[in-house]
């Protein structure tokens, strides 16, 4: 067995395995596997995204203050961190498409259930109900996607599933601001509601059972299940490693929207238009980044990203009033950075479970990502100052050198990751 910090010795057998593997193309089943499963992934988001949007107009249709807002928008991502936590568990013990099927309809119905309340109480509760299905999906499809692809096509893979947040900032916020401003700011969720049927129906009737998994015999009831995928040591280093990447992420992104109106001086109009031309970028930046993960080193590719990220990011914290057009270019370069390590990582991370290990793992994974973001979003808040609604934000270039430090010790975990994933690779093709 190679050494657990060094790098493998390239063989032959292996190089022209990554090669023949990542040239191969997806068979039609395969195409509608990923194509349901980023749609899947674009309602999830959509649902979670349009809180943002909507707040100016909910906070004065239900007359919230900016912390009950802030309550209601938290609800579902720690909801979604303890359900996640909750199944880990149980992720392995099940058919894939039963478990995701599951959870999916619960998201629909707490979706609808958000489009029909008209109390703050009721709008909380419904968030909450919302979060606890919505929050598990993400991990039955990775798990689902590791199954059925090879780590080789995985990049490509999860480049086209995640372009569900690109999507979502094309569409969610300017189509959710549209037909909130006709038919009131529930109509948005009756939308997502109605998009959710569709999907579902597309589940039950298309969608083969995935049970490859439970060949592989468990002895572990569901509580030892989950004990043994977090207390695992090469689980804990992917755990880690995810927990660095979020904590980066969610501070800068919260307070997004009140930097670029405060302190680079875009409007209200603006600001819809700015998130749509940032989604197309990603849209066009994701497949890319998931072809290129698949053709060089990952975590090459990962580093040269993150290094990326940092530079953009602490130059456009920095910046003042600026003009639209390079406020624009300037946040695309930025997304550029964020969503190449992305691919790269999660492909890394996923490696590293056993099959039978790889639900329960995946829910974990997801989980702490979700709690470690809401986490990072209070310290956030805790550090930017704004004296009034509408003095620019102070401190939020701070945010960005936290950032940078929590993703240079995000690189060395990440080396990590890499090392075991390619020792494993290596020891398969002995």
């Amino acid at each position: 067995m190679p050494p657990r910090f060094s790098y493998p010795i390239a063989t032959g057998k292996l190089d022209k395995m990554k090669k023949d593997s990542a040239s191969a193309s997806f068979t039609p089943y395969q195409q509608f596997v990923v194509f349901i499963l980023a749609i899947t992934q674009f309602s999830v988001i959509l649902d979670f995204m349009i809180m943002s949007p909507l707040g100016d107009m909910l906070m004065k249709s239900m007359g919230l203050t900016t912390r009950q807002f802030g309550i209601a928008v938290s609800a579902y991502a720690i909801s979604a961190g303890v359900s996640g936590l909750l199944t880990a568990g149980f992720a392995d013990k099940f058919d894939r498409k039963k478990l995701l099927l599951f959870f999916y309809i619960g998201f629909v119905v707490g979706t609808a259930l958000c489009g029909m309340v008209n109390t703050y109480p009721m709008l909380v509760a419904a968030r909450i109900f919302t979060g606890i299905f919505g929050g598990v999906i993400g991990s039955i499809s990775m798990a689902i996607i590791t199954d059925l692809f090879d780590i080789h096509h995985r990049g490509r893979v999860l480049g086209m599933v995640q372009m569900g947040f690109a999507a979502s900032q094309v569409l969610g916020i300017p189509v959710s601001l549209y037909v909130a401003n006709i038919w009131g700011w529930q109509s948005p969720f009756i939308l997502v509601a109605g998009l959710g049927a569709v999907i579902t129906i597309l589940i039950i009737t298309s969608l083969k059972p995935v049970t490859k998994h439970l060949e592989v015999k468990q002895e572990r009831d569901a509580l030892s299940h989950l004990w043994h995928n977090l207390t695992k040591g090469n689980h804990r280093m992917a755990f880690m490693a995810t927990c660095l990447l979020s904590l980066g992420g969610f501070m800068m992104m919260p307070f997004g929207s009140a930097f670029a109106i405060n302190n680079l001086k875009l409007t209200n109009e603006q600001l819809p238009l700015l998130f749509m031309l940032a989604g197309i970028g990603t849209m066009i930046i994701m497949p890319l980044a998931g072809k290129l993960a698949d053709k060089v080193d990952k975590f090459r590719m990962f580093t040269v990203a993150s290094v990326w990220m940092m530079i953009m990011t602490v130059i456009y914290t920095s910046l003042g009033a600026t003009p639209m057009w390079l406020v624009v270019s300037l946040y695309i370069l930025m997304m550029a950075g964020m969503m190449g390590r992305m691919v790269p990582s999660v492909a890394l991370v996923s490696g590293i479970p056993d099959m039978a290990d790889r639900g329960a793992f995946m829910s974990i994974n997801s989980s702490l990502q979700q709690i470690a973001g809401g986490f990072a979003a209070a310290v956030a808040g805790r550090i930017v100052v704004q004296h009034d609604k509408t003095s620019p934000l102070e401190h939020y270039d701070t945010l960005a050198y936290i950032m940078c430090a929590l993703s240079a010790v995000a690189i060395f975990m990440l080396y990590r990751v890499n090392v075991l994933v390619k020792n494993r690779l290596h020891e398969k093709t002995l």
